[in-house]
């Protein structure tokens, strides 16, 4: 089954599904300011494009473009700037 999911005004839009590795999100946000909650741990890869992204608890923000990773804690939040439209690779553990 595959799900539909839209935040932010129809701003970031994704697709939900699940393998035998677990369930993931593709989708794309639109430039802008974003704020995520997180229940379980997660890993997003940028697929195409960029993101400032800064994590709960740590005092950096980092950017990640095309190829490029980070892990969410779970339960905790964590805040993206996109600059222009971004793709990306929700992960799920």
């Amino acid at each position: 089954m595959i799900s539909v999911n839209e935040y932010f005004g129809g701003n970031v839009k994704s697709l939900g599904y699940a393998t035998e590795n677990g369930k993931s999100t593709v989708g794309v946000m639109n430039e802008g300011e974003y704020e995520f909650s997180t229940g379980s741990a997660e890993t997003m890869t940028v697929i195409q494009g960029k993101m400032e992204v800064k994590i709960q608890g740590e005092e950096d923000i980092n950017v990640y473009e095309d190829g490029e990773s980070f892990d969410v804690p779970a339960n905790s939040k964590f805040w993206v700037n996109v600059p222009f439209q971004t793709s990306y690779l929700c992960e799920y553990e």
